[in-house]
């Protein structure tokens, strides 16, 4: 009895044990197939199926009148699946391999020893270049057939050696407008400029090929492969225009050279919208090449830092000053939105338009100038030695009085001052669709309503002891232009999907009304006696009646007594359309703005409104100026050629012994001076003659046209006060010492020293 109850005991124990081991089981099922089955499962189908990612097009970047200036292209990739060596015998293995390294490291110009290392990983997938262009393709294509193809050893590489479709973006126009548009990184995504800022509408959407793989990793026929087509990104157009944004490079660029100054920036904008047609931010990069350091002023700043004994190894920032890194960010760097300085005189537009505004001055207001002003416990100098003497209203900006600004600003006293430095949008951003647009910091670049005294009221009031920005300044001028209305400034136009049609519009849009018409049309006219006979001359152009005002300001950063010379204006003033600011950072040499800035803004308006077709409104003095078309003199008689021409102030050059005009230089329709002339050639066997353009520089108008003249050449006199005595050649089309076709003509730059220091 008691052995049947032990064995009844034993079966109980065993078929509880079973029981257990089934829940056991049947709980660890449920945990696999129920609570890990989707993670499970995921692993089986990651082991049996290829997922390759088909980049995406990013949208196109167009100019605003549709020209590309970034695309993206099909290129491909290159990739290796070494595992299918490693299940090769072990004596093929590392003839493959050396196959393999050999071939691939010379057609796509690579290290054999890291091709030799991708190969000895028994990985699946190994990247060994991306962004190849179709002719390294079908050379790695070809080096595939070639051992497949063999006779004798022949190898199948074409499961080992792999190619997929890829994405390059290009920029065709190189370095142009290269701080605004930006660059995109490896993987595709923007990095700086537009490309950053508008990534998410550019990049698109990556498509998939899901492939079927064998036991071995080897992928197996295109009936098991699903592909999911990418999708382009958006396009974006810009307001920026390239012919406006090559005008503006090209003056830019003659001037860092010749100021050799370090950084110099300019913006042109369309004033009534806030529309950007040019940016320039000066040194720059080439786009398709962004990491090489372009600028070889930087270059050899960056080379000396690097090279320099290194003071204090764990200090961070010495490590970064020291860095490529350093010297390539200080080239991606958009500075005509992101930099901020001391706007110097061209404030004292807001001074003056604000005290006009509430009443506290009048075109008639009066002031005498002796040369500094005592105000807030301080003496406060004028530019002007001994002063100005009895000035108007519009002598203000005209002379450019520092003690006249200060006076009018003790008018308006410190708040309701503060209140125009507000409207006119010194306290925060800009609204600009671009990365850089930042809020000013509030008592750092400017002080707060709080703590601002009649001392730093003195010194707004021409704009010193604060910072603004580039875009900031002449978003507010442009203001005074527009009859009052700061306006939202932007790049983006529109965007545009693949076929072009519009999918969102820039509708411009105005911020507030900061003064009236009426203030803003006399400030105007103030702004363009500044450049007809102030000290914004230099930027003066004939027919344009340009609109502006200077700036100098002293870099209180630097202990080497560096400045920032500025030129802000707008034009034709009467109607105006395009407003141009232009700012040189620490000008060797000449600093003012009048000197050095005002020029190089006289060859942009002059250059940029003849671009877009603005009609010429000469005065009676500048006609007699004027420029004379070349007439058609090429068919008559030499006689009937001067007769042609007896009503002008041309002259003709005959060359040759025949009667009759064969060619003519220069060319009928082209424009030359009023006392220009026309070389005539009469033989048959003519050959044209060359002539050595002389040096213009330093020169006088007389002088210049009297070289210019016994060198059988026409110049074309560009620049200001033309028929003044006090002004000299700085520049000219053609440099000196080339060879040019007698009658050529050439441009010559001219500006003044007189008056001009602010």
């Amino acid at each position: 009895m008691k052995a049947a109850v032990n064995s009844n005991k034993r079966g109980l124990w065993a078929l509880a044990a079973v029981s257990l081991i089934a829940a056991l089981i049947l709980i660890r099922l449920v945990y696999i197939q129920i609570i890990k089955g989707n993670e499970y499962t995921a692993k089986v189908e990651s082991q049996q199926l290829g997922d390759n990612e088909i980049k995406a097009g990013r949208g196109t970047i167009y100019d605003s009148n549709m020209n590309v200036l970034a695309q993206s292209a099909s290129v491909w990739r290159v990739y290796l699946n070494p595992s299918k060596i490693f299940k090769m015998d072990e004596d093929k293995q590392e003839t493959v391999r050396e196959i393999i390294v050999s071939g691939l490291s010379t057609i796509l110009d690579m290290d054999e020893e890291t091709i030799r290392d991708y190969t000895s990983r028994n990985y699946s997938y190994q990247l060994v270049k991306s962004g190849i262009e179709k002719d390294t393709r079908d050379s790695v294509l070809a080096f595939i057939e070639e051992y497949a193809n063999r006779k004798e050893g022949a190898i199948d590489l074409s499961n080992i050696v792999c190619i997929d479709p890829d994405v390059k973006r290009y920029y065709p126009y190189s370095s142009l407008a290269s701080t605004v548009i930006g660059f995109t990184g490896d993987d595709g995504d923007g990095l700086a400029g537009l490309e950053y800022y508008y990534n998410d509408t550019l990049k698109g959407v990556s498509g998939r090929t899901i492939t079927a793989i064998d036991g071995t990793q080897g992928v197996m026929p295109n009936q098991y492969q699903t592909i999911f087509e990418a999708q382009e990104g958006t396009g974006i157009v810009l307001t920026l225009d390239i012919y406006v944004q090559y005008i503006l490079e090209d003056v830019l660029s003659q001037a860092l050279e010749t100021t050799e100054a370090q950084n110099i920036y300019g913006i042109v904008m369309d004033v009534d919208t806030g529309a950007i047609l040019g940016m320039v931010s000066l040194p720059d990069y080439d786009l398709n090449e962004p990491f090489t350091i372009k600028s070889p002023k930087l270059l050899s700043q960056y080379k000396e830092a690097a090279s320099a004994p290194e003071e204090d190894s764990t200090d961070e920032n010495s490590k970064y000053l020291r860095s490529k890194s350093y010297y390539q960010n200080k080239q991606w760097g958009n500075r005509a939105i992101s930099s901020t300085y001391e706007p110097g005189s061209v404030f004292k537009v807001v001074t003056s338009s604000a005290a006009l505004e509430e009443g506290k001055a009048t075109i008639n207001t009066s002031y005498f100038c002796s040369g500094e002003i005592n105000y807030a416990t301080r003496n406060i100098k004028c530019w002007k030695a001994g002063g100005h003497g009895s000035e108007t209203f519009a002598d203000l900006l005209k002379n450019s009085c520092n003690p006249f600004a200060v006076t009018l600003a003790d008018e308006l006293g410190t708040d309701k001052f503060y209140d125009y430095f507000e409207a006119y949008g010194f306290t925060e951003k800009t609204g600009i669709d671009a990365a850089g647009d930042f809020a000013p910091t509030e008592g750092v670049l400017y002080k707060t309503r709080d703590s601002f005294t009649k001392s730093d009221l003195a010194s707004y009031s021409f704009g010193q002891s604060f910072q603004v920005s580039p875009l900031q300044m002449i978003t507010a001028v442009s203001a005074v232009a527009n009859g009052g209305n700061l306006m939202t400034p932007y790049l983006v136009s529109k965007t545009v999907d693949t076929d072009g049609n519009t999918v969102s519009e820039t509708v411009p849009t105005v911020r507030r009304q900061v003064i009236s018409k009426s203030t803003a049309d006399i400030i105007a006219d103030c702004m363009e006696q500044v450049v007809a006979t102030g000290t914004g001359k230099n930027a003066y152009v004939p027919g344009y009646h340009v609109a502006g005002k200077t700036g100098t300001s002293e870099k209180l950063t630097s202990n080497n007594d560096m400045y920032i010379a500025s030129f802000c204006g707008f034009a034709p003033a009467n109607d105006p359309e395009i407003s141009v600011i232009i700012i040189v950072d620490e000008p060797v040499g000449d600093h003012g703005g009048g000197a050095v800035a005002a020029p190089l803004a006289g060859e942009v308006f002059e250059q940029v409104l003849t671009y877009l077709g603005v009609e010429h409104s000469y005065t009676n003095e500048e006609m007699s100026l004027l420029v004379e078309t070349a007439p058609l003199l090429t068919g008559k008689t030499v006689s009937e050629a001067r007769a042609e021409i007896s009503d002008t102030n041309l002259s003709v050059k005959v060359i040759g012994s025949g009667d009759k005009v064969l060619a003519q230089s220069p060319d009928a329709g082209r424009e030359l001076p009023s006392d220009g002339i026309i070389v005539l050639y009469t033989n048959d066997d003519y050959t044209p003659e060359q002539v050595t353009v002389p040096d213009f520089t330093g020169l006088t108008v007389s002088e210049a046209n009297r070289i210019a003249t016994s060198s059988g050449l026409n110049i074309r006199i560009s620049g200001s006060s033309l028929n003044s005595g006090t002004v000299y050649a700085y520049k000219q089309s053609i440099e000196d010492g080339e060879t040019v076709t007698m009658g050529e003509i050439i441009t010559v730059f001219f500006k003044t020293t007189v008056d001009v220091a602010d």
